[in-house]
């Protein structure tokens, strides 16, 4: 059974995308357009923004950074006036940085979480009111299943992400009863910009396209938790059962770290 209310028909919907200008954000932004919604585009860089839009009518570029509560609520007052709805706020803004414990920096730390977790916290503090007000709608935020549990090089990004997957499971806990949709999107190894930035072998790596697709079909079949790839993502929900004793010696001997 879905554990979600079922969303408009893409022809019908009212989309507004956070990180919409590379990578995942993207590639789902040029899918719903695609796909005939109407579709709403954030991030820092305008230029990449209306490289995506392109030449639809059905796209509207709205640049921000959305770690700034002010800019996001100009931008969310912006989409209620001119759409009167939104549909799905997908929040898929974020950043990644390697660290380890003998490299803590905690102003490049505060950095990160602030991108990473508090910028999460304060769109849905805006959103989440006028959701509420219009009786309907959903949310969708980008995790890792690098937040499942710790891993080497991922002090703080990995505890950033488990903190956005509780605070989004908490989210659900509270608003599914009201009638409005959250989800939890957790990617494995996705090829994007941030990724092309890692010196390692990146297992079951998949393209921004092909995860995509891998959302809007989630989203459709409402689930709660959208994970991708599944061949990787359920190996590392196995990992996320084994004790403490185990789970440390496997990862030490597979990363050799």
């Amino acid at each position: 059974m879905p554990l979600n209310p079922p969303l408009p028909a893409w022809r019908e919907a009212t989309v507004w995308i956070i990180g919409a200008s590379t990578g995942i954000g993207a590639a789902t932004a040029r899918a719903l357009l695609a796909a005939g919604a109407r579709v709403a585009l954030s991030a820092r860089k305008a230029d990449a923004l209306a490289e995506v839009a392109g030449a639809s009518e059905r796209a509207l570029v709205l640049p921000l950074d959305y770690t700034d509560s002010a800019a996001v609520r100009a931008a969310w007052t912006t989409l209620q006036r001119d759409w009167g709805r939104v549909d799905l706020v997908l929040v898929v803004a974020g950043t990644h940085q390697e660290m380890r414990a003998w490299e803590l920096d905690e102003a490049a730390a505060m950095a990160l979480l602030k991108t990473n977790l508090h910028g999460v916290i304060g769109t849905c503090a805006v959103v989440v009111p006028g959701l509420l007000a219009q009786g309907a709608g959903a949310l969708g935020i980008v995790a890792s299943v690098a937040g499942y549990r710790g891993l080497p090089k991922a002090l703080i990004y990995g505890a950033s992400k488990a903190a956005v997957i509780n605070f989004t499971e908490s989210l659900y806990l509270d608003l599914e009863p009201k009638g409005i949709g959250v989800y939890l999107i957790s990617p494995g190894f996705v090829k994007t910009p941030l990724t092309d930035s890692n010196d390692f072998k990146m297992p079951a790596l998949i393209s921004a396209e092909e995860a995509a697709g891998m959302i809007l079909k989630g989203l459709r079949q409402g689930r709660f938790e959208i994970h991708f790839p599944k061949r990787f993502t359920l190996l590392l929900k196995f990992l996320q059962m084994l004790p403490y004793r185990w789970y440390f010696a496997l990862i030490h001997k597979s990363t050799g770290l």
